[in-house]
C-alpha cells in the first residue's frame, strides 16, 4: 500500500522538473524524491502520476521541437528505404543462386 505522502512527493518532484524545463523521467524523479526507480515503476499510482506528467510535458512541447522532430522523418525514412532495398537485393541474389 502506498503511503499518502509518497505520491505527493512524486507529484512535487514532477512539478519541479517541469518548472525547471527538465525532462520528467523515472531516474530524475527518483533522484528528487530519494525513492528507488523500482518503487516508482511498480506502484501503479506513482507510475501513473509520472506518466501523466511526462505526457503533460510532451503536450506542452514547443512548436520548434515538434518541427525538428518532423524534419528528421524524411531522413529516417530514406535510411530505412535504402536498408530495405539492400536487403531485397540480397534476398534476390540468394534465391537466384538456389534456383
Amino acid at each position: 500500500m502506498t503511503n499518502t505522502s509518497t505520491p505527493n512527493r512524486v507529484e512535487r518532484a514532477c512539478t519541479e522538473l517541469l518548472r525547471k524545463g527538465q525532462a520528467v523521467t523515472f531516474a530524475a524523479v527518483a533522484a528528487h524524491t530519494g525513492l528507488g526507480r523500482t518503487t516508482l515503476y511498480r506502484d501503479p499510482m506513482i507510475r501513473a502520476t509520472i506518466e501523466e506528467n511526462r505526457h503533460r510535458a510532451a503536450a506542452s512541447g514547443t512548436l520548434n521541437g515538434l518541427t525538428e522532430e518532423i524534419a528528421t522523418l524524411p531522413t529516417a525514412l530514406d535510411i530505412l528505404a535504402t536498408s530495405v532495398r539492400r536487403h531485397e537485393e540480397q534476398l534476390q541474389k540468394l534465391t537466384s543462386r538456389s534456383s
